[in-house]
C-alpha cells in the first residue's frame, strides 16, 4: 500500500570545523566576509584576478553539444567570460562556488544564476545518500527555495575536510600573517603621520638664544634664498651651519617589509611570488616559471572539470593553453620542431595548427608541395659520402 503525506526531512547541518573567510575578520564579529571586503587587500586582489582571469580564457570543451552549449553561454545576465572569471574568482576565495541550474521540464540546462555563498547553505541527507541546498535568491519572486536536489546545483570546491561536501578557502591559512601586514600598514602610516617633514637643519653657532618667532623667520629666509639660487649652491657665513636630512636605513625597512606577506599569499596558491610583486627569482629562466604556473592553473583546473563532468555527464577538459600562450606562437614552435624531427608530416603539421586556430580554416592550400627537410644526419652521412669519394 502507497505511502501518502510522506515527511520530507530539512537534513543535517554539515559538520566544517573552520570558519571560512574569517582572516579580514580577527575578531570573529563576522563568520562570513563577502568578496568586496576581501579584494581591498592588494596582495589577494592581484593574485585573485590573474588566477582566474587565465582560468577564464582557457577554453572549456565537452564532447556533448547540450553541455558545450550551456558551458558557452551560462547566464543571460553576462557574457560567459565575465560569469566564469566571477566564478573562479569565488572558487579562488572562499574555496567554493555556486551556481543555480535554471532547467526545463526534459531536464536540459536553460541557464544558471551565480549564487553568492551567503545566499545557500548545503544539508546532508539523513541517510547520507547526498546533499541538499537551501538557497536565498535576490529575484523577490523566487524568493527562497528549500531541499534543492544536489543535481540543480553546481558545486564546485578546493580542499576540503570532510570528504569533498564543502571547501576551505586557501586563504584561511593566512590569518596570522593577514593579521601582521594589517598591523605592519598601521604602523607605517603612524610613522609617517607623525614624521616630521623637513628638508634640513639649520644651525646658529653665535651662541645666543633666539626666540620661536626668529627662528622661524630665519627658516623663511633660508628657503627663499634657497628658491631664489635656482637649484644653485647655498651660501653661509661662519655662524651657519645646514644639515639635509636623510631617510635612515630602519625606515626603508618598514617599507619594504610589506613583502614578506605578499610572497606568503603567493605560497599558498602555489604560484611564484612574481605574480603579485613583479619578479621572483631571478635564476629561474621565463620557460621554467611557465611551466609551474601552469601546474598550479592545472590544479584548480581539475576540481572545476570535475564538478561539471559530475552534473553535465559529459567529458568536459579545460584548455589552458588560450591562457598562457594566448598568440599561440610557443605551441607552433613545437609543431614545427616535431615536423622537422619527422615526427609529424606536413599535412598533419598544418592540420594541428588549423584546429588551434593559429591558421584560419579557409587557408588555401600550398600551390606546390613543401620541400623536404633534412636532418643533421642525412647531411653528415652526404658528407661521409662525399669525403669517400674523393679520396678514391
Amino acid at each position: 500500500m502507497p505511502l501518502f503525506n510522506q515527511k520530507v526531512s530539512p537534513g543535517l547541518t554539515i559538520a566544517d570545523d573552520t570558519d571560512i573567510l574569517h582572516f579580514l575578520n580577527p575578531d570573529d564579529s563576522d563568520k562570513y566576509v563577502d568578496a568586496r571586503t576581501a579584494l581591498k587587500n592588494s596582495d589577494i586582489y592581484s593574485i585573485i584576478f590573474q588566477l582566474s582571469a587565465d582560468l577564464a580564457n582557457g577554453k572549456l570543451k565537452a564532447d556533448a553539444p547540450r553541455a558545450q552549449g550551456i558551458l558557452n553561454n551560462p547566464t543571460q545576465t553576462s557574457n560567459a567570460y565575465a560569469f566564469w572569471q566571477s566564478m573562479f574568482a569565488q572558487l579562488l576565495l572562499g574555496g567554493e562556488a555556486f551556481a543555480y541550474r535554471w532547467r526545463n521540464q526534459n531536464g536540459t540546462d536553460m541557464t544558471w544564476e551565480y549564487l553568492r555563498p551567503s545566499q545557500v547553505t548545503p544539508f546532508l541527507l539523513e541517510d547520507g545518500s547526498g546533499l541538499i541546498y537551501n538557497v536565498t535568491f535576490d529575484e523577490p519572486e523566487v524568493g527562497v527555495m528549500e531541499a534543492i536536489p544536489q543535481s540543480d546545483m553546481i558545486h564546485i570546491r578546493l580542499l576540503s575536510q570532510n570528504g569533498g561536501k564543502t571547501g576551505i578557502s586557501p586563504l584561511s591559512a593566512l590569518g596570522n600573517e593577514l593579521q601582521i601586514k594589517d598591523q605592519s600598514n598601521k604602523l607605517t602610516l603612524s610613522a609617517l603621520g607623525r614624521s616630521i617633514l623637513a628638508p634640513g637643519i639649520l644651525s646658529i653657532k653665535h651662541g645666543g638664544l633666539l626666540s620661536d618667532e626668529e627662528k622661524a623667520s630665519r627658516s623663511r629666509k633660508f628657503m627663499k634664498q634657497t628658491s631664489d639660487s635656482q637649484n644653485g649652491p647655498i651660501v653661509l657665513d661662519d655662524l651657519e651651519d645646514y644639515t639635509p636630512l636623510e631617510v635612515k636605513s630602519n625606515v626603508a625597512q618598514l617599507l619594504n617589509q610589506v613583502n614578506w606577506t605578499g610572497a606568503q599569499i603567493a605560497k599558498v596558491y602555489g604560484v611564484s611570488d612574481s605574480v603579485i610583486n613583479g619578479q621572483g627569482d631571478q635564476q629561474s629562466s621565463i620557460q621554467m616559471m611557465g611551466n609551474a604556473y601552469v601546474k598550479s592553473l592545472s590544479r584548480f583546473a581539475k576540481a572545476i572539470t570535475g564538478e561539471l563532468n559530475n552534473k553535465l555527464n559529459a567529458n568536459i577538459n579545460l584548455d589552458l593553453r588560450p591562457a598562457v600562450d594566448p598568440l599561440g606562437d610557443n605551441y607552433a614552435n613545437e609543431v614545427s620542431n616535431l615536423r622537422k624531427n619527422g615526427t609529424l608530416s606536413a599535412n598533419q603539421a598544418s592540420w594541428l595548427l588549423k584546429e588551434a586556430s593559429y591558421f584560419p580554416e579557409d587557408m588555401p592550400e600550398p600551390s606546390e608541395p613543401p620541400a623536404p627537410i633534412s636532418t643533421k644526419s642525412d647531411d653528415s652521412a652526404e658528407g661521409g659520402d662525399n669525403d669517400d669519394e674523393d679520396q678514391g
